[in-house]
């Protein structure tokens, strides 16, 4: 009978942690999707001072319901150089905030609405053919999931009351508060989210074998052992991002410590400003107004926290920059984009389209520079070497990235914009292939001694005026919201038939004596290259121009 009981236990702890975490998965992706990329934007625009991004990282955090992803994604915004370590710490700040709501909803008991929002997400996840829609199914249906998860787990450790070995365990935890801070602290160690183990600790509390005290210590815990996420994230990070998930972590233990000190006033203070005695137990046992009174502590801790800390910020990150100190012959990526954006898709992708544009100025300089090489008549061979090599260190991190970030459960879409985004980096590299062949090609004109006829000549030059001009045009209003219009496409039909043309002129000059077979042969490659280079950013203004008006041909 014993251990009958004991599987039922453990069984319905699994499986209503189970359905917790899948639901609060499932609400936090659907959120997010809903969001789009407006979450970026908001991070990006409203962080440049403390108190607003404490607002924001609050508000952030509210929308996507998990402070975990709001520190990982903080991680990769300083990792990518998109925010400094005073930005992220007071977004950290807000996250904080920002994660006792999922406590609050589960303290108002609303799991009457488990069963038919379950039900309606369903229907609108599985057979609605409006994404938005489905969006929002996910959303219900993940809420559902959390708080059926929250009763099965509260109904299986109702036989608990009656163990007196667990029992003794947690008025032990009563008695010593820091026992129960550590023991609440490797639990979210565990688990991986702060959510989760206060979902624990009411389901626990709820059926009267926790007290109040004990529960607020183990409260205390989950807030540090939620920092191990963002640290994690942050290994293989630049020095700035270690520091920021050290913030958060000095932040969150420092606040605990001096808590713990006055957690009988808190205790007192929580007590009182929340309506139904803590203590009161109904006739099956259980406390039904303890939820409420965990949910207040867990807010009231990380309010008061974050007031102590917000004007202290700049110290705690001049702490944070004496105990990571910078590393020596460190390899930098190309590409300024990790695995922890990965989370949050859409910010990834907004992120992505800014790399991209970092990439096309490589791009564009390898041309400039193998024009000025030709016009010059001065090898720029190696320079543009070097810049191949970025170029393609480029392409690769940026598909292994991006193959990574399809494979996220992700709107339909950001995946367009994934194939876009492919699209475009493989012509960028291509147009960095044909500024090297055109640069290969100058330089062996250049050791040759060889040279064109003036008229060859002037046709080069024109031709690369006209391919530069409308690389220029194109890959600079890539990434901005600009009119379109002012992209001449008609420029890449010029360059095909300035290469007939260019190339029939060329036969007569061959006929003519004008220019010998050697020479032409380097002016034809020369030619056909830049009419490649004028395909590939016609094919990027054909992404462009399909983004905003859904509905040019591809070639």
């Amino acid at each position: 009978m014993f251990d009958s009981l004991w599987v039922e236990i453990l069984f319905g702890t699994m499986g209503g942690l189970g359905m917790f975490l899948f639901g609060m998965k499932l609400m936090s992706e659907g959120l997010q999707k809903s969001a789009g990329e407006g979450l970026k934007s908001i991070i990006e625009k409203f962080t440049s001072n403390r108190f607003i991004g404490t607002l924001v990282g609050t508000a952030v955090t509210v929308v996507i319901q998990s402070s975990s992803a709001t520190t990982v994604m903080v991680v990769g915004f300083v990792n990518a150089g998109l925010m400094n370590l005073m930005q992220a710490l007071s977004v950290v700040f807000g996250a904080n905030i920002g994660t006792t709501i999922t406590a609050q909803m589960i303290a108002f008991k609303v799991t009457a609405l488990a069963m038919p929002c379950i039900g309606i997400g369903v229907v609108l996840a599985m057979f609605s053919s409006n994404s938005k829609l489905k969006y929002y199914g996910e959303i219900m249906l993940g809420f559902g999931l959390l708080f059926f998860g929250m009763e099965t787990m509260t109904k299986s450790f109702v036989p608990l009351r009656e163990m007196q070995g667990f029992v003794d365990m947690f008025v032990f935890f009563g008695k010593n508060p820091i026992i129960a801070c550590i023991a609440g602290a490797v639990l979210t160690m565990i688990v991986q989210s702060s959510s989760a183990t206060v979902g624990i600790t009411i389901a626990l509390a709820s059926t009267g074998i926790l007290d109040f005290t004990a529960a607020a210590a183990l409260v205390m815990g989950e807030n540090i052992g939620t920092t191990i996420t963002a640290n994690i994230a942050a290994i293989g990070a630049n020095r700035t991002a270690k520091q920021a998930a050290l913030g958060h972590f000095l932040f969150n233990f420092i606040g605990v410590c001096y808590m713990l000190i006055l957690l009988p006033f808190l205790v007192h203070f929580v007590d009182a400003v929340t309506p139904g005695a803590v203590d009161f137990i109904a006739a099956d046992g259980s406390k039904p107004n303890i939820a409420r009174h965990i949910a207040n502590i867990h807010t009231t801790f990380n309010i008061i926290n974050t007031i102590v800390f917000l004007p202290f910020l700049p110290l705690i990150a001049k702490l944070c920059e004496r105990i990571i100190k910078p590393e020596d012959n460190t390899l930098t990526k190309m590409l300024r984009l990790d695995a922890n954006m990965l989370k949050t898709p859409s910010i990834a992708v907004a992120q992505a389209k800014k790399e991209v544009v970092n990439m096309s100025k490589i791009s564009l300089e390898m041309l400039s520079l193998a024009r000025e090489s030709y016009n010059a008549k001065s090898s720029k061979l190696t320079d543009i070497k070097i810049m191949e090599f970025k170029l393609d260190q480029y392409e690769k991190e940026f598909n292994e990235f991006l193959s990574q970030l399809s494979r996220q459960n992700i709107s339909a879409s950001t995946a367009k914009t994934i194939d876009e985004l492919t699209h475009v980096i493989q012509n960028l590299e291509k147009l960095g292939d044909n500024a090297d062949n055109i640069a290969r090609f100058t330089d062996k004109l250049i050791r040759k001694e060889m040279e064109f006829s003036d008229e060859a000549d002037r046709e080069i030059k024109y031709m690369f005026d006209v391919v530069e001009r409308f690389a220029v045009a194109t890959i600079a209003h890539y990434g901005t919201d600009e009119d379109i219009k002012e992209i001449d496409l008609n420029d890449e039909e010029l360059v095909d038939s300035l290469r007939k043309k260019f190339k029939n002129n060329h036969m007569h000059r061959l006929n003519e004596g004008k220019c010998n077979i050697n020479s032409g042969l380097i002016f034809v490659d020369i030619v056909n290259n830049l009419e490649k280079a004028a395909d590939h950013v016609y094919n990027i203004a054909q992404v462009m121009v399909f983004s905003k008006e859904k509905g040019l041909k591809t070639s």
